[in-house]
């Protein structure tokens, strides 16, 4: 007996110090990193609703709310989200569902659809005690929609006391200069990030991903042409605001801006990529609600933004609103033909919507649909790199061609 206890004693020793060794490492390499996310849930009914999350640390953290529609911003620094597939696609009591990712550099931003109006009651994190992990806790209550515009109204007056910056509109801005320019710039725009995953198929492939290589790959083949200078509006997954798409290929005086997204139908069968360039009437219902959804992305962000009218009377701007849109259209009509010997296009693939990513005045844009993501087809395609190379090379000769034209158009 005393051998036996002898042994067992020693298994609990040597067991013991194997945790404690672990747990020192995975401290160690928790501190190196963001603090992971590993679980997340909803509990409560439609009149008290928690909130958790599962975090290796504690963080600091500011919530609010945000309506039409309803929403609960939580707002954190970097965050490694490392959740099960499929979390956040289901809610309970007054949360309908629920996303989640990074905001922007530094900062990560979870997103809560409510089913009506709630207040925040209390919004904490809990430290680690022993073997449960840190948690954020949410607790959100039914409020009446006279009670939540009061609540939204003082801080939305916080927030803009803290901001008082005056914003610029892009129309407002001196116009860029690109005459000392030795290879004509475009801006690569992949679509969504961050918090804002875009379509997701039923496999749970993320637009916000597919663009993401797209670009890169697109940018790749532009440069070795040594031809064209190119810059991504997102080399990593951040979100970035419409206007802040708009601003930035506005700030490097972008000889074109294309913007890359991968589209959803709930007709499983259609597929097929699509060119789209701006326009004040849609060219059919499908490209109208295209735009509608796309030009959402701020508020499935979190955003509250006011809706900017753009009325620009100088005529100068209006002059150069038009020219632009004319080379828009010259290259989309390029583009697709292009695209055409290079992979399944939709039909009638030229097509035009108000699509807000594309409504800087002096600067040539397409949006690019690469193809279905609800369609198993088109899946395999956008996840295909020999696909990617293929499209990329197509696209780069549409863009080559463009500027071969318009510099010639312009004397240069």
């Amino acid at each position: 007996m005393t051998t036996v206890a002898n042994r067992l004693a020693a298994f609990v020793r040597t067991a013991v110090l194997a945790v404690l060794a672990l747990a020192c490492l995975t401290a160690a390499a928790f501190a190196e990193g963001a603090p992971i996310a590993s679980d997340g849930r909803v509990v409560g009914d439609d009149n008290r609703t928690r909130f958790v999350l599962d975090l290796t640390g504690e963080v600091d953290l500011s919530a609010f709310t945000l309506a039409e529609p309803y929403r609960v911003v939580v707002d954190l620094p970097e965050i490694d989200f490392r959740l099960p597939a499929g979390t956040g696609t289901t809610g309970r009591g007054l949360v309908s569902d629920w996303r989640y990712g990074q905001f922007a550099a530094g900062r990560s931003r979870i997103v809560l659809d409510v089913t009506g109006p709630v207040k925040i009651d209390k919004a904490f994190v809990l430290p680690a005690i022993e073997n449960q992990p840190a948690r954020l806790v949410l607790d959100l209550l039914k409020t009446s929609a006279a009670a939540f515009d009061e609540d939204l109204r003082k801080s939305q007056l916080a927030r803009d006391t803290a901001n008082e910056a005056p914003v610029q509109k892009a129309d407002q801005l001196p116009p860029p200069d690109r005459s000392k320019r030795e290879k004509p710039l475009i801006v690569i725009d992949p679509g969504h990030g961050g918090v804002d995953s875009g379509t997701v198929s039923a496999s749970g492939v993320r637009e916000k991903d597919i663009v993401l290589a797209f670009a890169k790959k697109l940018q790749e083949r532009l440069e070795r042409t040594g031809k064209v200078a190119v810059l991504l509006t997102r080399t990593d997954d951040t979100f970035l605001p419409l206007a802040a798409r708009v601003q930035f290929g506005r700030d490097h005086a972008a000889d074109l801006f294309l913007s890359i997204h991968a589209d959803s139908e709930h007709v499983g069968s259609v597929r097929g990529a699509t060119v789209y360039t701006l326009s004040d009437k849609a060219s059919d219902q499908e490209a109208a609600a295209l735009a509608a959804k796309e030009n959402a992305s701020d508020l499935i962000a979190g955003l509250d933004l006011q809706q900017e009218t753009g009325d620009v009377t100088d005529i100068l701007v209006d002059l150069t609103r038009r020219e632009t849109r004319n080379f828009s259209a010259s290259f989309a009509g390029g583009l697709v033909g292009d695209l055409a010997s290079a992979t399944r296009m939709i039909k009638n693939p030229r097509r035009s919507a108000g699509f807000q990513v594309l409504r800087a005045h002096d600067v040539p844009s397409v949006l690019l649909e690469i193809g279905y993501l609800s369609n198993d087809q088109d899946e395999k395609l956008l996840t295909s790199d020999e696909w990617r190379l293929r499209v990329a090379d197509a696209v780069t000769q549409a863009v080559l061609r463009f500027f071969g034209q318009k510099y010639a158009y312009l004397g240069k």
